[in-house]
C-alpha cells in the first residue's frame, strides 16, 4: 500500500497530479515533469535529513496512485499532505493509506500529533477528514495555530489527529472485531 518515495515513479505520479481535480490541492505543485522529478529528489533528500516523511501510495497491483507525506515536523508533530490520482477517488485508497501511514508515524517513528490544514473549498477532503472517527476539528482548540495558518486570509480549516485518540480508536475497533488489543499496548 505504501513505499518510500523513489524517482522511478515520477512519470506516473506526475501524470496523475496534473488532473484539474487534483492539482489545485497538491502541496508540492510541479508545472512540468522535470520540475516534479526535481521536487521528488528534494523530497527524498529532505526525508534523509529528518525534515519530512513521504510515501508513495500504491494500489493492490503495486501501481503508484498518489502520495502521502508529513511536512513541517516539529516537536513530534507535523502536517499531513496527501493526494490521489482522479481515477482512484472514492475507492477507499485514501483511508487505507492514512491507516498505514499513521501506523508508521505513531508506532514506528514516534510522532505524537498529525495536523491537517484543508482548504475550506476542498469539500472532498473535508468530508474525508470528518469521516475519520479519530479526527478533531481544531479551529478553536488550536486557535493560535489556526490563526497562524490563516494570517492573511481565512483559507484553511485545521484538523488534529492525536496519537492517543488514534490508539483508542484502534483498541475500540479491534475489541469490536473480537480480536485482542494486546498488540496495540506494545
Amino acid at each position: 500500500m505504501l513505499k518510500k518515495r523513489d524517482l522511478y515513479d515520477s512519470r506516473e505520479l506526475y501524470e496523475l497530479m496534473t488532473h484539474p481535480d487534483v492539482f489545485p490541492f497538491v502541496r508540492q505543485k510541479a508545472y512540468s515533469y522535470e520540475e516534479f522529478f526535481f521536487i521528488t529528489r528534494q523530497t527524498i533528500e529532505a526525508e534523509e535529513q529528518g525534515q519530512l516523511i513521504s510515501r508513495t501510495i500504491l494500489d493492490e497491483w503495486g501501481t503508484p496512485i498518489g502520495t502521502i507525506s508529513l511536512f513541517d515536523i516539529e516537536e513530534n508533530a507535523g502536517f499531513l499532505g496527501t493526494w490521489l490520482g482522479k481515477p482512484y477517488h472514492g475507492k477507499g485508497y485514501n483511508q487505507a493509506a492514512k491507516a498505514a501511514f499513521f501506523q508508521e508515524l505513531f508506532y514506528e517513528i514516534g510522532i505524537e500529533t498529525v495536523f491537517m490544514r484543508i482548504r475550506k473549498e476542498n469539500i472532498r477532503s473535508i468530508k474525508a477528514a470528518e469521516k475519520l472517527p479519530y479526527v478533531i476539528k481544531a479551529n478553536e482548540t488550536r486557535k493560535s495555530l489556526y490563526d497562524q495558518l490563516n494570517a492573511n486570509e481565512e483559507i484553511y480549516d485545521l484538523y488534529e489527529i492525536p496519537k492517543d485518540l488514534y490508539t483508542l480508536h484502534l483498541q475500540w475497533s479491534t475489541s469490536q472485531d473480537g480480536t485482542s488489543s494486546q498488540r496495540l499496548e506494545a
